[in-house]
């Protein structure tokens, strides 16, 4: 083995012992950067001899990340610019993307899925090891709320078939790794439920952030705090008609589709700052009373950096916040995502406010540290690879 990461040892009848295998690393879409994004910095980092494909590619709004990297990307990276920026558009030919990538001289991939890429096509002796971070929400779980939210009734039929179809489909393409993974307790029993198979645990990496003798003190913070993708499923919206009601000031970093919206409805106390860069993020999480989590997501890293940094969580209590928050220790619950029950959450909040315990943030944190990840990450694809 020449290096600890990038290179794997084969042990196959068609390959000779020590033979090195060839790798790919597959993304979904580099068109934004997420905690997908991250994970996938993280592989290209653990394997940075390994070829990275991508269906769509956004290289000027990707460049500060991925810019050393040359991205191989699908047919449709081929399409005018005015059809490509709407990705609802081509839905129906994502399956398809994938499934064109010719991938028959690679020994080993490496898929980071949050839709599609775990439905790649791979050789016989070809090993594919897939980290998802979710089942397609919009056709399983979200599938009535997404009908009903986008989609008018002259449409409404179409999409649905569209939307039994992309069920077949999904299922159909999480059989298709040799192993999986999934980023959080939340998406394995998605996975289990969905595609009917068993998936290992591993979590992200989240940097974490030291606490110093000069932080800056409870009694200084100046605001409640969102750092989201602004899509309808994060529920950022319930936050703002909830400050915008107690009158409490809330900072909103992030952009997306609904970032117009989200305008719209913020009251005086209310400010949408749409991107930031890192540094000017982690400025604001400091200075923040508590980060507002009002969405059910598959794992939820900015939860995590928030205690990393001491800033306590209000979280809707489902999905994979409910593995890093602890209630009324590192922050607080709610259990429906409504105004009333948000409200209360904030409330509890106040009364305890700065009593939070540091000591139990900071631990939890450390639990997702870079090294436990590629630990277990190199522990899965020397198993998949080996036979062991």
């Amino acid at each position: 083995m020449t290096s600890r990461y990038n290179t794997i040892q084969k042990k196959d009848d068609n390959v000779n012992d020590g033979a090195i295998c060839k790798i790919a690393i597959i993304h979904d879409f580099l068109v934004y950067h997420g905690g997908a994004e991250r994970i996938l910095q993280e592989l290209i980092d653990m394997y940075p001899t390994a070829s990275v494909y991508a269906l769509l590619y956004d290289k000027e709004k990707m460049n500060d990340w991925f810019g050393h990297v040359k991205v191989q990307t699908s047919f449709l990276q081929k399409w005018p610019r005015w059809i490509t920026k709407h990705h609802r558009w081509l839905i129906p030919f994502y399956g398809t993307a994938v499934e064109s990538f010719d991938l028959r001289d690679f020994d080993l991939i490496i898929s980071s899925s949050g839709a599609w890429s775990k439905g790649i096509v791979t050789r016989l002796h070809t090993k594919h090891v897939a980290y998802i971070h979710s089942p397609m929400r919009y056709v399983w779980d979200e599938n009535e709320h997404y009908l009903k939210k986008n989609t008018g009734i002259k449409y409404k039929l179409c999409v649905r078939m569209l939307l039994s179809y992309l069920r077949v489909w999904d299922h159909q393409a999480g059989q298709r790794p040799d192993v999986l993974i999934a980023n959080s307790l939340y998406t394995k029993q998605r996975i289990e439920k969905y595609y009917r198979r068993d998936a290992h645990i591993v979590y992200p990496v989240v940097e974490r952030r030291e606490l110093s003798a000069e932080r800056i003190t409870y009694d200084q913070k100046k605001h409640f705090l969102i750092i989201s993708r602004l899509s309808a499923y994060k529920n950022v919206a319930l936050a703002i008609e909830v400050c915008n009601k107690l009158q409490l000031p809330l900072m909103v970093i992030g952009e997306g589709n609904q970032e117009k919206n989200l305008k719209k409805i913020a009251g005086e106390t209310v400010t949408i700052l749409g991107w930031q860069e890192e540094e000017k993020k982690n400025r604001y999480l400091s200075e923040a009373r508590a980060l507002l989590f009002p969405s059910e997501d598959d794992f939820g890293i900015v939860c995590v950096e928030a205690i990393g940094a001491g800033v306590p969580v209000i979280a809707l209590r489902k999905g994979g916040a409910c593995e890093i928050v602890e209630d009324g220790v590192t922050g607080e619950f709610f259990n429906a995502p409504t105004v009333e029950m948000m409200a209360d959450a904030l409330r509890r909040f106040i009364e305890k406010e700065g009593t939070y315990d540091m000591e139990a943030m900071q631990k939890k944190s450390k639990q997702f540290s870079r090294e436990k990840f590629r630990a277990e990450i190199i522990k899965i694809i020397h198993n998949a690879t080996c036979g062991e």
